[in-house]
């Protein structure tokens, strides 16, 4: 038995928020969003866990940034007009699809995007969890205000590490050596 509270592969689905071009030069320490969202999503690949993968209207803000389409290699993007990933039909039923009752953030912004995808869940009955050293915001403070409210509402904060050790939960993990250098 786990708590609940505790990520897990079984139950995990990773959503990978509009980490784009045009928000790049913009955003409160976005090199660190982009190197631990990598991470996050290299692990995703590892333990088979499903990613979802979104980008706000794309004609205008640009595609998911280089480093980052690399890794996801070839895999659906799905565009959106609204802030709140649970206000699309697309990705919500894409969301409904995978089965999964855990989902867990990783993008910008924290106080726009995350923040209401976030609360949109909880609303679906769903569990979201916020890999807080990958989002950020182009303010430092509505970062870490948009952190303290989801917070609030019952929201998960984690680090892409405690996630990557919760869904492993034990050194025996065959994905446990490569997951090991991928945090390192």
């Amino acid at each position: 038995m786990r708590h609940e509270n505790l990520l897990s592969l079984e139950n995990c689905v990773l959503l990978v928020v509009d980490i784009q071009e045009a928000f790049a030069p913009h955003i409160f320490e976005m090199d660190r969003v982009v190197q631990r969202s990598g991470i996050m999503i290299e692990a995703a690949q590892l333990l088979q866990i499903p990613i979802i993968v979104t980008e706000q209207y794309p004609r205008g803000l640009k595609r998911t940034v280089e480093p980052l389409r690399e890794i996801l290699g070839d895999c659906q993007y799905h565009e959106k007009l609204t802030f709140s990933c649970c206000q699309d039909p697309a990705i919500c039923q894409a969301l409904q699809s995978v089965n999964r009752t855990q989902v867990l953030l990783v993008g910008i912004e924290a106080h726009v995007c995350i923040s209401q995808t976030a609360h949109d869940l909880l609303t679906m009955g769903l569990q979201p969890f916020i890999a807080a050293d990958a989002v950020s915001s182009r303010e430092k403070s509505d970062f870490e205000i948009a952190l303290q409210r989801a917070s609030q509402a019952g929201v998960i904060l984690t680090t892409t590490e405690a996630a990557i050790m919760e869904m492993t939960f034990s050194s025996e993990h065959p994905a446990f050596r490569q997951l090991s250098k991928l945090i390192k």
